[in-house]
């Protein structure tokens, strides 16, 4: 894993362009793996207890804050902490779901949920899926875990085909991510829910950063790089982990975990990370 003070040189400029004109910038996170560590549990995550002062203190110094999360947008800003934080807005359900000043947006779910719902837990039992695999419902969609299984990448890999085949029969798409796969509706991405609110925005950014942990962030980090294509400086941040590595490959600044996301952003503003 690279030094948290290593950052590439198309990173440094990104954060060059956030420290000099914070009020124009706009900061982007995923959620768990990122502001909250991963657990076996997902409704036991809580997001590092440095994570939401870190947020209230940059809110106002910056253009932007925005959680972009698979999560359920109410759950992110419970589990979270974020309630009370002027200028947080969470993008949940990879940007289906918007939470903003308590303002909780929240659309119908495509019927290919419900159907999956129903047939979810037959199409695992058919499998032969580990007892200990359990399922997620976000309510927009719905995650297969395999955490707790004796072996959850063998787990994991025992069922990637039959849930791809189970989406294709009800109109979803499969996100893979850290020994879990998603079913969920086709059209959205966290790349797409980060372009699209800086693009509701109506102003451009004077940079943009996004930090993520996992498979599902590499589209906001592509959004990011695309952005810079257009001329918009931005930093790209991986949550490291043993888990993926994709990210870290990625990434122009690596940290370790969800207190080196809050450790850097305890210091973005002042002096270098």
């Amino acid at each position: 894993m690279n030094s948290p003070c290593s950052v590439t040189a198309a990173g440094a400029d990104g954060l060059d362009a956030i420290r000099k004109s914070p009020a124009e910038a706009v900061l982007g996170f995923d959620f768990d793996g990122t502001l909250a560590p991963i657990v076996d549990d997902p409704a036991a995550a809580r997001a590092h207890p440095g994570a939401a002062p870190a947020l209230a203190r940059l809110a106002p110094r910056v253009g932007a804050l925005v959680v972009v999360t698979g999560r359920p947008a109410a759950v992110a800003v419970e589990y979270g902490g974020f309630e009370g934080i002027d200028g947080l807005v969470v993008l949940g359900q990879y940007g289906l779901e918007r939470w903003e000043s308590g303002v909780l947006t929240v659309p119908e779910p495509p019927p290919g949920v419900a159907e999956a719902r129903a047939k979810l837990p037959g199409v695992l039992a058919a499998a032969g899926a580990p007892p200990e695999t359990f399922i997620e419902d976000k309510g927009q969609a719905l995650a297969v875990h395999t955490r707790r299984c004796a072996e959850p990448e063998v787990a994991l890999e025992r069922l990637r085909s039959i849930l791809a085949a189970l989406a294709e029969r009800t109109g979803l798409t499969v996100e893979p991510g850290r020994l879990v796969l998603e079913l969920r509706p086709h059209g959205m991405d966290k790349g797409m829910a980060l372009r699209s609110f800086i693009a509701d925005r109506g102003t451009r950014p004077s940079a943009v950063l996004f930090a993520g942990d996992d498979l599902g962030d590499l589209a906001a980090f592509d959004a990011v790089e695309s952005l810079r294509a257009e001329g918009v400086p931005g930093l790209l941040v991986c949550s490291g982990s043993a888990e993926v590595t994709a990210l870290a490959d990625r990434a122009d600044l690596v940290v370790d975990g969800p207190s080196g996301v809050v450790g850097f952003l305890e210091t973005l503003l002042g002096s270098a990370p």
